[in-house]
């Protein structure tokens, strides 16, 4: 059972400078956009950090940078079935750190809906 809430969360995990693709990963964008693997490499991949494929970004006003894939005005994701593998997966077997941050935040703040973000520039 999850121990986060997605819901309200303005897509921290979304702004990790390194979210790793696997060439599935690029297939299923490929598919999801009608296009050739080659094309989707080219327009969503780059390659660094000692990995084949990394998702590009794009500029975000609370985190700096962030998925190209994410609506920076909704908060959320726009491929959302097409999500890669480490987006399915996330977190994986441990929590959330920015989920138990906020919910502490919003004890403390007695703010149901208080948002903690950054505005660094990058």
């Amino acid at each position: 059972m999850p121990q986060y809430n997605c819901l309200k969360c303005p897509g921290y995990c979304c702004s990790y400078p390194v979210i790793a693709l696997t060439k599935r990963d690029v297939e299923r964008l490929a598919r999801h956009f009608g296009i050739s693997f080659e094309d989707a490499r080219a327009l969503y991949t780059r390659e660094d950090h000692g990995h084949k494929f990394i998702m590009r970004r794009k500029p975000d006003p609370h985190f700096g940078r962030i998925c190209q894939f994410f609506d920076t005005t909704l908060r959320r994701c726009t491929i959302y079935d097409a999500r890669p593998y480490a987006c399915r997966d996330y977190p994986g077997e441990g929590r959330c750190g920015y989920y138990d941050f906020l919910m502490h935040e919003r004890r403390c703040q007695k703010d149901e809906d208080f948002v903690a973000v950054t505005n660094h520039k990058d």
